[in-house]
């Protein structure tokens, strides 16, 4: 079943929740990795370096294998060790010695976060070499010592051979609230990679993420279930619903897709800013289509064991066909985490969108366990909710963006949340100058006009928004939904002359197999009457 999320939640301040950080990073905490022996990939360092401003003596290169995958040996003697040496010698990470060895975690840090470029490897492969402890601490199938070279730096600032490489390790900073202990001086550091299909690909994901910073990350969040109510995926299940539960809860209009398939290929996913499902081998549903209705700043997350276990391509998995289709921010995993071992998504969300974290601090405080298979793609410093959303609409009106209708669907929405009528919202609505322009702020009309049995507005609502500027997948879904509240009223033939109005009109919408369905059926029982 696919329907708007409906949550009942007790009656709140308006602003009681719409809690930012407020601090703002820059370049100069930043670490950039590239392979030196990569052209494409220095490329994607000294454009993203540019662009975030981060200091030259920061950007560091080393020769290391091209392919995805690395051996322990290589990851060692070729980035882990040099990286840290580097580190040490510029002083961006200060330490005191002891008879002449260097104690880590280093006493201070000029850097939190590590940025790996497009050509560094992704994963680290099994060693047989690497003793393994068969103590009963980690479970036999976990014990193991492959790893994502992201997740392996992210304990960089213990130093090497200070930790026990079978099996993941605990992180110290799970779901910790005070952003200030993510850390070097407590032996983590935030790694993010620019990666992708191509280092093109790779290469905007910055430049999206800057874009959605200045003018705000807006659109719809969807998420796919399982539908499972038992046993041990039904964690997963629990997970979903929790973010679609904040999401809603922070105004977002929320979808929620129950059963056991993944979101049908023509279901019209118009305007995505959040999407999060699981369980599919590969890239499927919506995502196969040639556009993809990602907004700029666009965060998506499909909960695989193996969703970056290929990372430059457009078809295998998911991590690399998502960000092919246009996404800004990803995390995947390169081996069998274990689900406990994939990020817990409700504390992501919660910090990024609530907190107005940065991308990474959210990946980071999200995950259990470190030294294991996880990966982020995009900009850690990436923060498109350090503003609230009333600061947001501040800002908006002073240059009368058009993305003022996604700040007062929220709003609505938030209201709706904490206990206010749809009558308050329809009046809310009617009294904003770019209500009747906006067919995002008609298709809300109509739900709420419908909500209160109001059937005849409900329906000029969707005829304005139909006819109002639209994307492809709005438009397919403001058509159904029309066509549904006509037959629901009785009103067969208008609903047929409508769809065949539509069909001389707008025939490229008769693509999408729903609408095709629904104009066939009404059709024959037409002439069966």
């Amino acid at each position: 079943m696919i329907n708007k999320i409906k949550l009942m939640v007790c009656l709140v301040p308006l602003f009681g929740f719409l809690i930012t950080s407020g601090y703002c990073e820059d370049g100069s905490s930043v670490v950039v990795i590239y392979n030196s022996l990569l052209r494409e990939s220095k490329e994607v360092a000294l454009h993203y370096s540019k662009l975030r401003n981060v200091p030259s003596n920061q950007i560091l290169g080393f020769d290391l294998p091209s392919d995805e995958a690395m051996t322990r040996k290589d990851y060692q003697l070729k980035l882990e060790i040099p990286l840290l040496k580097k580190l040490i010698d510029t002083k961006l990470f200060e330490s005191y010695t002891n008879k002449g060895k260097v104690m880590l975690p280093p006493l201070r840090s000029k850097i939190r976060y590590g940025v790996l470029c497009y050509g560094v490897p992704v994963k680290i492969l099994e060693d047989k070499n690497v003793a393994s402890k068969d103590d009963g601490q980690i479970p036999q199938k976990l014990n193991r010592n492959e790893a994502s070279v992201d997740s392996e730096l992210t304990c960089l600032p213990r130093g090497p051979f200070t930790y026990r490489l079978d099996g993941p390790a605990l992180n110290p900073v799970f779901m910790t609230t005070n952003n200030n202990l993510i850390h070097p001086t407590n032996g983590v550091l935030i790694v993010t990679r620019l990666d992708g299909p191509t280092s093109k690909i790779a290469m905007s994901l910055v430049d999206k993420a800057i874009e959605a910073e200045k003018t705000g990350l807006w659109g719809r969040a969807y998420f796919d279930l399982r539908g499972v109510t038992d046993g041990a995926y039904a964690e997963g299940d629990k997970w979903l619903l929790e973010s679609a539960f904040w999401c809603t809860r922070l105004g977002f209009e929320t979808v929620v897709d129950t059963n056991s398939t993944t979101f049908p290929a023509d279901f019209p996913m118009s305007h995505i800013a959040i999407y999060a499902g699981w369980y599919d081998d590969n890239v499927s549903g919506p995502f196969l289509k040639d556009s993809v209705e990602f907004m700029p700043g666009a965060f998506a997350y499909h909960l695989h064991s193996f969703s970056c276990e290929k990372l430059r391509t457009t078809t295998a998995r998911w991590v690399g066909p998502l960000l092919a289709k246009g996404v800004t921010v990803t995390m995947g995993s390169v081996n069998e985490p274990g689900l406990g071992g994939t990020p817990y998504i409700p504390v992501f969300l919660t910090q990024f969108l609530l907190r107005g974290s940065t991308f990474g601090e959210s990946f980071i405080v999200s995950q259990h366990t470190i030294s294991w298979q996880n990966v982020a793609i995009g900009d850690p410093l990436y923060q498109p909710f350090k503003k609230n959303l009333e600061e947001w609409q501040k800002a908006l009106e002073k240059t009368d963006s058009k993305n003022l209708e996604w700040v007062y669907l929220r709003w609505v929405n938030i209201n709706l949340g904490a206990g206010r009528s749809p009558t308050n919202m329809i009046e809310y609505l009617e009294k904003q100058d770019l209500t009747r322009k906006s067919s995002i702020l008609q298709e809300k009309l109509a739900e709420l006009y419908l909500a209160e049995k109001k059937y005849d507005d409900a329906l000029n609502c969707l005829e304005l928004a139909f006819k109002n500027k639209c994307s492809l997948n709005q438009r397919i879904r403001i058509a159904l939904n029309y066509t549904d509240t006509l037959i629901s009223l009785g009103r067969q033939e208008k609903a047929l002359a409508f769809l065949k109005q539509t069909e001389k009109t707008y025939p490229q919408l008769f693509e999408n197999q729903l609408l095709k369905d629904k104009f066939q059926t009404i059709s024959q029982k037409a002439g069966n009457k």
